[in-house]
C-alpha cells in the first residue's frame, strides 16, 4: 500500500470520479453506487471526455440499474490503468506525474527511501533505480460504497421485482475492477446474501481475492456479528473500517454513548481472537462449498471520522495498531479531488463551526450532518416561506413511506409533506407544540437532487429544468479548515510537513466527539423530557453511563499521548473534567 490514509466514500457525486484524479498517485477513494442516473451521465461526461463514442443504457432497458454502474465502472478502471501506464513511462524530471506520485508519499514509505535514494544516485546506478521504482509502484483502489439502508424495492421493465442494493452490488461484482465493496449503515440480510453469488468474492486458483468485501463499523459487537454472518457463507471481511458515531460526514449513526477511543481499544485488543474465531468459522463454510481450504487472510482495520491533524493521525496508526486512517471530509476543500461546485466551495471554505450540526434532514429518518449555508438548506426555507414546503420527488431511491399512500413515498417530497401537515392541523395542538411537529416535517431534504447536483454543475452538465439546489454533508472536523486546497497540500498536512489548519483552538478529536455526544444528548432529553417514561429513563441513564466510561478512558489513555507536549495533554484533561461536570448534570439518577 502507497498511502496510509483513503479518501472514504462523499455523498452521491462528491467522490463520484475521484478515482480517476487521485488513484495514479497511488491514494485509494470510494465511489458510491446508489444513484444510476448519477452514475450514467458521468459515463457520458468521461467517455465524451476521452474521444470514445458514448452508448446510452436507457431505462426501458433490463436489468439497466447494475449494467450501468458495470460500464461506468469498467470505464473509470480502464481510464485508471491508461492513466497510470502513461505515468509509469514518464521521466523523472519536475512536474510530471511520476514525480509527483513519490513526492506525495510519506516519509516512512520504503519506496520512497528508495526515490530518495535515486535522486541523490548518478549514471547507471541512477538508472537501474529508476527501473526499479516504476516496477514497484502500484495504483490506489477504486473501492465502491453500498449504503446498505437504501435499498428500494421497485420493477424492471420486465415487471420482475428488483432491489437497489442488490442490483447495485451486482453492478460491482460483474464489473472488471479488483477492489473492494464497502458495505455500511448497518446489516442487510438480503444484501449480504446476494454475495454468494458472485464467484468473485471467493478466493481463486492462486488463493486471491478479485473482489473483497469492507465493513464500515461503529463498534466491536455489530462488527462480529455482521462477519460471522457472512463468514458462515464463505465470504471473508478484508478490512473493517471503524468510523466515528457522530464526527464524521454523511448520516450519523450515534451509538449508545460509545465513545471511538474506547472502541478502538477494545478492536486493538480483541482483532486477534475475533480472526481466528472468523477463520474457524469461514475454513468450513469454504469446505461446505467445496472451495479448497486458505490461510487464514489477512484483516485490515483502519479508521475514520474527525481526524484533524498529523499527530492525531500518526497516533490512531501508531497506538490502535491501525493499517490506515480516512480522511474525507477535509477533501471537499480540495477542488483536483472532488466535485464540489464554486459557490459551495467558496461558503466551505469561509465557513465556522456554528455553520455545521446535526440535523433531521434525512428522509431515512436517520441523523444527518448538514451545512446551514449549502442552498439546498435556503432552498427549502424558501419553499417553507411560499407555502409549499417540500421537494419534486424525481429519482425516488429514498421512498420509503407508506403512511398515507400505498406505493411508498418520500418524506421529503412535497406529496408526503403536504399530506402529514393537514394531518398534523387536525390535532388541535398549542401553536408551541404545532411549530415543533411542523418544522419536524418539514425540515427534511431532497438528497437525491440536492447530493447529485453538485457534479453537474461543477462538469457543466446541469440540464435546463434541473435543480441547482446542492446539499452537501461534511463532518464538523471541517470548520477547522479555511480555504481550498491542491491535493499536495491536503496531503502535506496529512503527513505532518505542512499545517494547513486555521489558526482556532482545536481540541483533541476524542474530546470534539465527546463534546458531540453531550450535545447530542441535551437535545434528545429536551426533545423527550415531555414524555419521559421509566423505559427513556433507563435509556439515557445507560447512555450517560457509557459516556462516563468513556471520560474515564480517556484519562487513563491522555499519558500515552506522548506525540504531544505536556501543555497540550492538561488543555486535553482540563476539557474532558469539564465535559464530565456537563455529564453529571445530565444524568437522569442526579437530575
Amino acid at each position: 500500500m502507497s498511502h496510509t490514509f483513503h479518501i472514504p466514500v462523499l455523498g452521491l457525486a462528491y467522490s463520484v470520479d475521484t478515482p480517476l484524479k487521485v488513484a495514479r498517485y497511488g491514494i485509494t477513494s470510494v465511489i458510491s453506487i446508489v444513484d444510476d442516473m448519477l452514475i450514467e451521465r458521468m459515463r457520458q461526461l468521461h467517455t465524451e471526455k476521452n474521444n470514445e463514442p458514448y452508448i446510452p443504457i436507457s431505462s426501458k432497458e433490463t436489468d439497466f440499474r447494475s449494467r450501468r454502474i458495470t460500464s461506468y465502472l469498467n470505464l473509470v478502471n480502464r481510464m485508471v490503468d491508461e492513466q497510470f501506464s502513461l505515468m509509469k513511462q514518464e521521466n523523472f524530471d519536475e512536474g510530471t506525474d511520476i514525480t509527483r506520485y513519490f513526492e506525495l508519499l510519506p516519509d516512512t514509505s520504503p519506496l520512497k527511501t528508495k526515490y530518495m535514494e535515486m535522486l541523490a544516485a548518478e549514471g547507471k546506478n541512477r538508472s537501474v533505480l529508476q527501473t526499479e521504482l516504476r516496477t514497484e509502484i502500484q495504483k490506489g483502489d477504486i473501492q465502491v460504497n453500498i449504503m446498505a439502508k437504501v435499498d428500494r424495492m421497485g420493477l424492471n421493465p420486465g415487471g420482475e421485482q428488483i432491489s437497489d442494493a442488490l442490483s447495485a452490488l451486482s453492478g460491482f461484482a460483474n464489473s472488471e475492477l479488483t477492489s473492494a465493496v464497502v458495505l455500511s449503515a448497518g446489516m442487510n440480510p438480503r444484501l449480504y446474501s446476494h454475495l454468494e453469488n458472485f464467484p468473485d468474492f471467493y478466493p481463486n486458483q492462486n488463493k486471491e481475492f478479485k473482489k473483497s468485501i469492507i465493513l464500515k463499523v461503529s463498534d466491536f459487537r455489530s462488527a462480529l456479528i455482521q462477519a460471522k454472518f457472512l463468514a458462515k457463507k464463505g465470504l471473508w471481511i478484508s478490512e473493517f473500517r471503524i468510523e466515528s458515531g457522530l464526527n464524521c460526514g454523511g448520516h450519523a449513526f450515534a451509538t449508545e454513548g460509545y465513545l471511538l477511543g474506547p472502541i478502538l481499544e477494545e478492536f486493538k485488543l480483541k482483532k486477534e481472537e475475533m480472526a481466528i474465531e472468523l477463520y474457524e468459522i469461514y475454513s468450513k463454510a469454504l469446505s461446505d462449498k467445496n472451495i479448497g481450504n486458505i490461510p487464514p487472510p489477512k484483516i485490515k482495520f483502519s479508521v475514520q471520522g474527525g481526524i484533524g491533524t498529523a499527530d492525531e493521525n500518526n497516533f490512531l496508526l501508531n497506538y490502535y495498531k491501525l493499517d490506515a486512517t480516512g480522511w474525507g471530509s477535509p477533501f471537499l476543500l480540495v477542488p483536483e479531488a472532488t466535485n464540489v461546485d464554486a459557490d459551495t466551495l467558496k461558503d466551505l471554505s469561509t465557513a465556522n463551526k456554528d455553520d455545521f450540526y446535526i440535523s433531521g434532514s434525512s428522509p431515512l429518518g436517520i441523523p444527518f450532518n448538514n451545512f446551514r449555508k449549502s442552498s439546498a438548506e435556503k432552498q427549502r426555507l424558501e419553499r417553507i416561506a411560499k407555502g409549499r414546503p417540500g421537494s419534486p420527488c424525481v429519482k425516488k431511491y429514498l421512498s420509503s413511506n407508506t403512511e398515507f399512500t400505498e406505493q411508498p413515498i418520500c418524506t421529503a417530497s412535497r406529496e408526503f409533506q403536504n399530506l402529514k401537515i393537514k394531518q398534523l392541523d387536525e390535532t388541535g395542538l398549542s401553536p408551541e407544540n404545532y411549530k415543533e411537529k411542523y418544522d419536524e416535517i418539514t425540515e427534511k431534504i431532497c438528497l437525491c437532487e440536492g447530493l447529485a447536483s453538485p457534479a453537474y454543475l461543477k462538469n457543466n452538465i446541469l440540464k435546463p429544468k434541473e435543480s441547482r439546489a446542492v446539499a452537501i454533508c461534511p463532518g464538523p472536523n471541517i470548520a477547522y479548515f479555511s480555504g481550498s486546497f491542491s491535493l499536495d497540500e491536503m496531503v502535506k498536512h496529512i503527513y505532518g510537513k505542512l499545517n494547513i489548519l486555521n489558526n482556532i483552538q482545536r481540541s483533541n478529536l476524542f474530546v470534539n466527539e465527546l463534546n458531540l455526544y453531550v450535545e447530542y444528548l441535551k437535545k434528545d432529553i429536551s426533545r423527550q423530557v415531555k414524555e419521559i417514561n421509566d423505559k427513556k429513563v433507563k435509556y439515557f441513564s445507560k447512555f450517560c453511563d457509557q459516556l462516563q466510561n468513556g471520560i474515564d478512558y480517556y484519562k487513563q489513555l491522555i499519558p500515552q499521548i506522548t506525540n504531544q507536549t505536556d501543555a497540550y495533554r492538561d488543555t486535553m484533561l482540563k476539557e474532558i473534567l469539564a465535559i464530565e461536570a456537563q455529564l453529571r448534570l445530565l444524568h437522569p439518577i442526579n437530575s
